[in-house]
């Protein structure tokens, strides 16, 4: 059911911005600014603890952008984003109906944004959706991953790619080993094969991809079968397929 006062959640790095938004809102009783932030380990700590209807949510943020933020949101609100990156916000937001405002933006501007978040609002499924089909949408039109966030209980990691030593599929999930630890995320073994730098790592076997440069060697078990030794003692099975891709490769 639609709620008579809007929780709402402001992350901005920018004061200027934040302060802008407030501008706009004060004419808007019926929402309540319950935390801004100025960074993306703030704005989800916000998120968490006060559950907000709505976010108005930058992109581009030092420690972590608005992308990675909503990858750790497990309920996520409804979103307006305030950019001044076109690329982001039109080709990754318009065509899904998701709201954007593009900086710098007039109230009028404003005001349709806010007509759009009231709408999903309504929507009791909608916030859910939309968010599942932004992010989608990132990842089709994302070419290549530098770093990888996770969240484990109230901790954030980011993970730079060049610490990663192998990917191993479980379930629904991705286990990410590193040489410092191995971190559980919910994702795809198809999403990084397709996003890792494809001259640094390789789908070895339907459940393992594998970084190029932690492979000591590769030893035969059969005909069809190989194992791969990594350089931290440990090994991982090699398909056919993904020996033939190795000798490609190396």
């Amino acid at each position: 059911m639609f709620q008579k006062t809007i929780k709402a959640v402001i992350v901005d790095d920018e004061s200027l911005a934040r302060d802008m938004i407030k501008h706009y809102l004060s004419d808007h009783s019926e929402i309540e600014i319950v935390e801004e932030c100025e960074n993306g380990y703030d704005g989800l700590k916000a998120i968490q603890e006060h559950k907000p209807d709505l976010l108005f949510l930058d992109i581009m943020m030092p420690k972590i952008n608005g992308f990675e933020l909503l990858e750790l949101v497990d309920d996520p609100p409804v979103v307006i984003f305030s950019t001044a990156y076109d690329e982001y916000a039109i080709k990754a937001f318009e065509l899904q109906a998701a709201d954007y405002l593009l900086k710098p933006y007039d109230q009028e501007r404003f005001e349709q944004a806010l007509k759009s978040a009231r709408q999903k609002l309504k929507d009791e499924y909608g916030p859910k959706n939309e968010i599942r089909k932004i992010l989608e949408s990132r990842y089709a039109q994302q070419e290549t991953i530098r770093r990888i966030v996770v969240k484990i209980n109230t901790k954030v990691h980011v993970i730079s790619v060049h610490d990663i030593i192998y990917i191993e599929a479980m379930d629904d999930y991705v286990r990410i080993h590193t040489s410092k630890n191995s971190f559980l995320k919910q994702n795809t073994m198809k999403y990084f094969e397709a996003h890792l730098p494809k001259d640094d790592f390789i789908r070895v076997h339907r459940s393992y991809i594998c970084s190029v440069s932690q492979i000591d060697r590769i030893e035969s078990l059969t005909k069809d079968s190989f194992t791969a030794l990594l350089k931290n003692g440990e090994n991982i099975p090699v398909s056919r397929s993904g020996y033939a891709k190795l000798k490609e490769q190396l």
